[in-house]
């Protein structure tokens, strides 16, 4: 056969439809001449999306991931410390597939399969935070935890509802508390208290189209920059919620830059989520864009 895949299925992802088309992925890649190895992840076993790919370095030419969105984070950042960088094939099967939107993959078994197999290669941008890979998103503050802590059986039930449900109980809490950052942002300086700030390469986040009609481009080295200001009074809370509902350029309460590098820097630790992973909590984080890091079959235009 002369060409690998190294498919990856992550069964306990977003709704359980991973693994659903498994005998379909190895088959379809059989036929256009890959010898197809198959693994199950497993979280909380020896059998991560990181374990496995240190395995097969210059040994695939493909690499096929069944899952959600967390499921992809760790399949990229597995690939970022490989030497021979195969192509990634990614079939969606999580409870929103923000990135998967963003990218144009379709989310139906047989559209996304058909992608996987006869897409065409697109190269995108990747962030690094600190010493962490994403695709998509790296935040703080309000509801940004809603994404991990939301219970899974909820979420295999409920899909996008059980985020809403999560973010409507959080809401009381989340507004109240606010984050004092310094940010460099390419070498411009932000000082404020924030209930909600994001490094974002694609306009959906948690299911909601947070970036409304703005064209985020996944490959041009920049990322989007989101920082909504902490409100002092229900005049200004109500109207930033406005301004998500309709056009968030048009708050004096919310920032929107593209960056290529920017820093966060506050006095108590401030936790962060990752591709809807819990990121970890430290008071200095850097992030970088890495422009066209990732090569990912899409579909054909």
């Amino acid at each position: 056969m002369g060409k690998r895949a190294l498919i990856l299925i992550n069964k306990t992802a977003g709704t359980g439809r991973a693994g659903n088309n498994t005998l379909a992925i190895a088959t379809g890649l059989a036929q256009r001449g890959y010898e197809p190895i198959v693994y199950p992840i497993i979280p909380g076993s020896g059998l991560t999306s990181e374990t496995i790919i240190g395995q097969y370095d210059g040994l695939v030419d493909l690499l096929v991931c069944s899952g959600g969105d967390g499921t992809l984070n760790h399949v990229v950042g597995a690939v970022m410390g490989m030497n021979n960088k195969p192509v990634i094939s990614y079939i969606p099967a999580g409870s929103t597939n923000d990135f998967a939107k963003g990218l144009g993959i379709p989310s139906g078994n047989a559209a996304a399969l058909s992608v996987a197999l006869d897409g065409e290669a697109f190269y995108y941008d990747i962030g690094k935070m600190n010493d962490r890979y994403f695709n998509y998103v790296a935040a703080f503050g309000a509801f940004s935890k809603v994404s991990y802590a939301t219970d899974q059986e909820l979420k295999n039930i409920l899909g996008y509802a059980a985020y809403v449900i999560s973010a409507i109980s959080e809401l009381p809490q989340s507004i109240g508390n606010s984050t004092h950052m310094k940010i460099d942002a390419d070498g411009e300086l932000f000082e404020d208290d924030y209930v909600f700030g994001a490094v974002c390469n694609c306009g959906s986040i948690g299911g909601m189209n947070i970036f409304g009609k703005t064209d985020v481009k996944l490959d041009d080295a920049e990322m989007e920059l989101l920082l909504i200001h902490a409100p002092k009074n229900i005049v200004e809370f109500n109207e930033i919620l406005g301004a998500l509902a309709t056009n968030i350029e048009s708050s004096r309460f919310i920032t929107v830059k593209q960056v290529k590098k920017v820093s966060f820097c506050s006095e108590t630790e401030c936790e962060w989520t990752v591709d809807g992973e819990f990121g970890g909590a430290a008071k200095q984080t850097n992030i970088n864009v890495l422009n066209r890091a990732i090569t990912i079959r899409v579909k054909k235009k």
